[in-house]
């Protein structure tokens, strides 16, 4: 066996989304700094006796255009989602996985909720044309590990296999679970990050019953407004988002781009209410303290965070937590939510948002967050207001926070001048 160091850095060569602004990094990435909105009424069913009637759906999204016919019908969307962000992932890390590699090549894609389209689709079948209708993929088809699975089938990676399922914490605690082990030197690549489609009836219905959702009906495109004193809840959205994780010595074998190092991982719990957290976000303080600390850097290095913040009451408990951890520091940092433009993934959240929070750093541009016409009092940190912003950075915080009380933490850093094994 191979024997390598107690703990290898760990870089990021491939990129892949689908959301709501659109099917890959190019299309989206672009959108997104233009500040469009990819939110509008919902056409997947009729939400017409609904309170929220909104949604950030994916569109132009033709599963034929990434999986051949007879596996199509064996996946629910979110696992459809997964592979296609997964593919755009895997040829822009330029890499093939070999018979002699695949044991060293492994997934970690979750989601928060998994096929509840199909589980409602499918319960409709039994009721009305009895048990001999179900589909024999029906249980694949749902099931949240089948993301990790179907990816790891399409390109044989016989690596570790897992998943995440942590609500909204979900992508970020596929891809720094995927980061710890490459530094335990369980595998050389790692494919990881987070998806999610769970814009049905019986999903509106719940967050609705919750009033966790925007009202905001007859104007979607300004319905996501986080840290704004007019938000009323947050935009159900959809998508995946997926990165290709490497050790540092093999992606230097390869010779390929490096978009930047994760260097910091840390995961808390708040153990506090199942929904919200506490009001001075001592769980998200623990977790940015730690995450920075495993980075090692200094906290004045970290020059953008891409917040977590949702368009819900829980904005102003971040931006607090934000300050308790920052000081000083806090009133000079730029922090962005860039679910005003893509409302939130739910469990593809933080694997969309570690792509651009590696994209502003790779590219010294920072995503605004729209829709922040009149600031909470209690909001009032640099939230790079209605424009992208160009400005150089040296290392980058992503924050996702969940129901149960989840929290995970990534800290990216640039990878120039950096690359000494």
């Amino acid at each position: 066996m191979t024997e390598y160091p107690p703990s290898r850095r760990v870089v990021i060569t491939g990129l892949g989304v689908v959301t709501p602004l659109g099917i890959g990094v190019d299309n989206t990435w672009q959108a997104l700094l233009a500040g469009k909105s990819g939110i509008g009424p919902i056409t997947r069913f009729d939400a017409s006796g609904y309170a929220c009637r909104i949604a950030a759906e994916v569109k132009d999204f033709d599963p034929a255009d990434h999986l051949e016919k007879k596996e199509i019908k064996k996946m629910d969307t979110f696992i459809q989602y997964a592979v296609a962000a997964s593919q755009e992932a895997v040829d822009d890390a330029g890499l093939t996985i070999a018979p002699e590699t695949a044991e060293r090549v492994g997934v970690y894609i979750g989601a928060g909720i998994g096929g509840l389209p199909a589980i409602e689709q499918y319960h409709k079948v039994l009721q009305d044309k009895g048990p001999g209708r179900v589909s024999p993929f029906f249980i694949p088809m749902v099931i949240v590990n089948l993301a990790s699975g179907q990816v790891a089938i399409r390109f044989g990676a016989k690596g570790p296999n897992s998943c995440a399922v942590t609500a909204c914490a979900t992508g970020n605690h596929c891809i720094g679970d995927a980061y710890r082990i490459i530094q335990r030197g369980e595998a050389d690549v790692m494919l990881a990050g987070g998806t999610e489609s769970t814009i049905c009836p019986l999903a509106i219905a719940g967050f609705g019953a919750a009033k966790a959702l925007s009202r905001r009906n007859d104007d979607p495109e300004r319905a996501s407004r986080p840290f704004d004193r007019d938000r009323d809840g947050f935009v159900i959205g959809e998508g995946a988002g997926v990165v290709v994780l490497e050790a540092l010595e093999h992606a230097q074998r390869r010779g390929v781009r490096i978009y930047g190092e994760l260097a910091g991982y840390a995961m808390t719990s708040d153990a506090f209410h199942i929904t919200a957290p506490p009001d001075d976000g001592a769980g998200a303080v623990d977790c940015m303290e730690k995450a920075i600390r495993d980075a090692g850097v200094p906290k004045a290095t970290i020059g953008y965070i891409n917040a977590h913040a949702t368009s819900t009451f829980a904005d102003r408990v971040e931006t607090q937590a934000i300050k308790t951890v920052f000081g000083n520091h806090a009133a000079r940092l730029p922090v962005s939510s860039t679910k005003s433009m893509i409302g939130h993934l739910l469990g593809a959240a933080g694997g969309v948002e570690a792509v651009f929070t590696t994209l502003a750093l790779y590219h010294g541009v920072l995503p605004p967050t729209v829709n922040l016409e009149h600031p909470d009092p209690e909001c009032d940190l640099d939230y790079i207001p209605g424009q992208a912003r160009q400005v150089p950075i040296e290392a980058a915080l992503s924050n996702a926070f969940g129901f149960g009380g989840v929290n995970a933490c990534l800290v990216v850093k640039t990878a120039s001048g950096s690359l000494d094994v």
